[in-house]
Formats: structure tokens, C-alpha cells, sequence
């Protein structure tokens, strides 16, 4: 199984994201329409709940559907609103330290789903890096006033009203500063599915936030997430992924007297956090690290680290090839 990577840099929205769009749009579209046209939201609903949660966003999601061709599907794909579910793995974590924290997280998904994207922008006045979902969502990013964000699947299998994550978190580096500012944005958007937010800003400040379509956010003074919300409700999803496990061990890491922040960082890319369960979904694609006070972040793989920063951003490729004849552990397949 295999994978492409692109770091692409495109301050407005053009040419390059255009690209993107082409190579992927066949695919989200056939996904967005899965279940038939009419279980996704209308256009005009889409705009409606875009205007009264996120209006700062209109002005861009108007420039990308322009850029789409405009039609009534890339209109509806690109609002986010009521898509399809999905589920996935991950971990995530706060390296709290009094000079310059970093949040470090695994996007654990499968490679044939994963759009591989790390995009530049400077969309509205702020510049964000980040590794982008469903063509302008975020999976985990930072902004050049040093807020990072990263997202875990919940472990929850309610599906309600609300907004795909990946977006909400768009909305947070476009438009927040702090982990105030951002979690006063996710206690108010309505999200789709159960997902935990972990936040951290220039000033060191980090929280996670239980975010799910039918109960009011739970908001953590807490620098670990995984895959359950305080205590498992998906049981055969939390023995598939191991989140218990996961989250004790990071925690473990944390409270060792003895840790680095290296040797932190590179725990993630070795078990138990790092997996080979790509057939089922649920397989380590990278490891990504965000300092905020140094404005940078890196991907990372077992063989190779790309570094960027606002500074000296570079635009590059690679294709990672995933080895899962050795999986971590054999999970059965996880579906709704």
C-alpha cells in the first residue's frame, strides 16, 4: 500500500489547490454521494448553516466552489455540513514545557483514504500550515500566531446535525489565536461525530475538548487524547485500535522524570502508538510535530522528516510505501 505527500504552498486559493481538487474530487465525490444524493444536505442548507456558525468562512468556501466549476455537488462536498461518516484511529499529546511546548499526534487512517496534502496558505490575514482533509478541511495544523490544533476520533458511533471536524479546525487556524479562542469556537459549531480536539498556543497553553453531535463539549485540562471520550462507549472500536493502551502509555511517557522531548517525539513512531493495521483502516500514515513558539512543524516517517516553518517553507513530494504484512495487532474490521 502506498501513499503520495505533497507540501504545497499557494497563499489564495488558485492554481495549485485547483490541482488538488482534480486529483481527489472523483473520489470525495463518489464518497459524499455514498449513501444517495438526498441523505446529504441541500446547497442552500449548507450555505444557511456555514452563515450562522462560521460566516467568517464564506468569502474562501465562495472562491473554492468557484474554482470547482460551481456545481450544486462541489457546492454541497465543500460545505462540510451532515457529510457521510468515517472513523479513524490516532494519538495525540502535549509536551508541556515552560519554554516551548509541542503537540505531537499519529494520523492512524487507511492509505487508500488519506488525500496526503500538507498545504501553506494565507487565506484571511493569517498564515496556516497544515495537512488538509476533504480539500480544505484540517487534520492537524498550526497558525503564524502559534496556535496548533490536532483531531482524534472520539470512539462514539452517533452520527447527528453538525459540521465535519476537519472544518471546524479550518475555522479555528484561520480565525483563533488561543486556546481560549478556539475552544469557545468548538463549544459553539455543531459537529457531525465525536471527536477530540487537543489545542496548544504560543504561551504554552494546551486543553482537549470532547466535542459529539448529541451532548454539550467537555473541556480537559489534559495533554493526552486518543480514541474514547474519559471512558470507552465503543468497545469493539477501543479493543480494535487499543486506546486504552495507547493513552496509558503516553501518559506513562509523560510522567517519566527520565523522558526528553526527543524521546518523546520518537515514541511515536514505535509500538504500541505506532501501527501497521493499514488494511483495516487504522495504520500509522505519519507523525506529525508543532513547536509554536518556533512557528514550525515537521512530518515524520520511520525513514525520513520533512521540517517546515513559516520562514522556509518547502514544496516537495515523496511516496510512502506501507508494510502491512506484520501488523501490531489483527483488529476486525470496524464499520458502522
Amino acid at each position: 500500500m502506498k501513499l503520495r505527500f505533497d507540501a504545497v504552498r499557494e497563499s489564495e486559493p488558485g492554481q495549485k489547490w485547483l490541482g488538488v481538487l482534480e486529483r481527489h474530487w472523483a473520489a470525495y465525490e463518489a464518497w459524499f454521494l455514498s449513501e444517495g444524493e438526498s441523505a446529504r444536505p441541500t446547497f442552500l442548507e449548507t450555505r444557511r448553516m456555514l452563515r450562522r456558525c462560521m460566516p467568517e468562512l464564506i468569502p474562501t468556501y465562495e472562491r473554492l466552489v468557484d474554482l470547482a466549476g460551481g456545481s450544486d455537488s462541489a457546492a454541497r462536498f465543500l460545505g462540510h455540513y451532515c457529510p457521510p461518516p468515517y472513523i479513524a484511529g490516532c494519538s495525540q499529546a502535549v509536551w508541556p514545557d515552560c519554554n516551548q511546548s509541542v503537540l505531537v499526534r499519529n494520523y492512524d487512517y487507511s492509505p487508500r483514504l488519506c488525500e496526503g496534502t500538507m498545504l501553506m496558505s494565507c487565506w484571511n490575514g493569517l498564515a496556516v500550515m497544515a495537512m488538509i482533509d476533504c480539500l480544505w478541511g484540517v487534520l492537524d495544523g498550526i497558525n503564524e500566531a502559534g496556535l496548533s490544533v490536532s483531531l482524534a476520533f472520539g470512539g462514539r458511533r452517533v452520527v447527528g446535525a453538525g459540521f465535519g471536524v476537519p472544518l471546524i479546525l479550518r475555522y479555528i487556524l484561520e480565525f483563533c489565536e488561543t486556546v481560549d479562542q478556539a475552544t469557545a469556537a468548538l463549544e459553539r459549531i455543531p459537529t457531525h461525530m465525536s471527536y477530540n480536539v487537543t489545542l496548544l498556543d504560543r504561551n504554552n497553553r494546551f486543553r482537549t475538548v470532547y466535542v459529539a453531535p448529541d451532548r454539550s463539549p467537555v473541556v480537559r485540562q489534559v495533554p493526552v487524547a486518543t480514541n474514547h471520550q474519559g471512558r470507552v462507549e465503543w468497545h469493539r472500536h477501543a479493543e480494535a485500535t487499543g486506546t486504552l493502551q495507547r493513552e496509558s502509555y503516553l501518559i506513562s511517557r509523560l510522567a517519566d522524570s527520565e523522558e526528553t522531548e526527543q524521546g518523546f517525539i520518537d515514541s511515536f513512531l514505535a509500538d504500541p502508538l505506532y501501527s501497521n493495521s493499514y488494511r483495516h483502516g487504522f495504520g500509522t500514515l505519519y507523525t506529525s510535530v508543532y513547536t509554536p513558539r518556533r512557528g514550525t512543524m515537521q512530518l515524520r516517517w520511520p525513514d525520513e522528516t520533512w521540517r517546515q516553518s513559516f520562514d522556509d517553507f518547502k514544496e516537495r513530494s515523496r511516496t510512502v510505501y506501507y508494510d502491512s504484512r506484520t501488523p501490531r495487532h489483527e483488529p476486525s474490521v470496524i464499520s458502522f
